[in-house]
């Protein structure tokens, strides 16, 4: 369930499908949060291409970029929460009301 490199099989089947980008870290968190009825939201960084391109990526080049990426991740996160509505008008915290157990 953690971060994981895709096959060139998976990563062909991806671009026929149109994908534009591969998210490898949001299940099981999204489950969860709706499971305990609590409003969540992606913020995803592009770290590599798939393994459709030419060269291939190494765990050490992810990393690296994820590095990069943290100072655009801190400036984000501080422009969002400001903007956050204090009402909670979502359905988020009323998820289970319907489930069935």
């Amino acid at each position: 369930e953690g971060p994981r490199f895709s096959s060139r099989a998976e990563s062909r089947l991806f671009r026929q499908w149109g994908c534009d980008i591969i998210g490898m870290t949001l299940y099981p968190e999204c489950i969860l949060a709706r499971e305990a009825e609590i409003c969540y939201a992606t913020i995803a960084m592009v770290t590599d291409y798939d393994v459709w391109a030419e060269k291939p990526v190494s765990s050490d080049e992810v990393v690296k970029t994820m590095h990069q990426n943290s100072a655009n991740f801190r400036k984000i996160i501080m422009g969002v929460i400001p903007e956050l509505p204090i009402s909670e008008g979502c359905g988020c915290h009323t998820a289970l009301e319907n489930a069935l157990l």
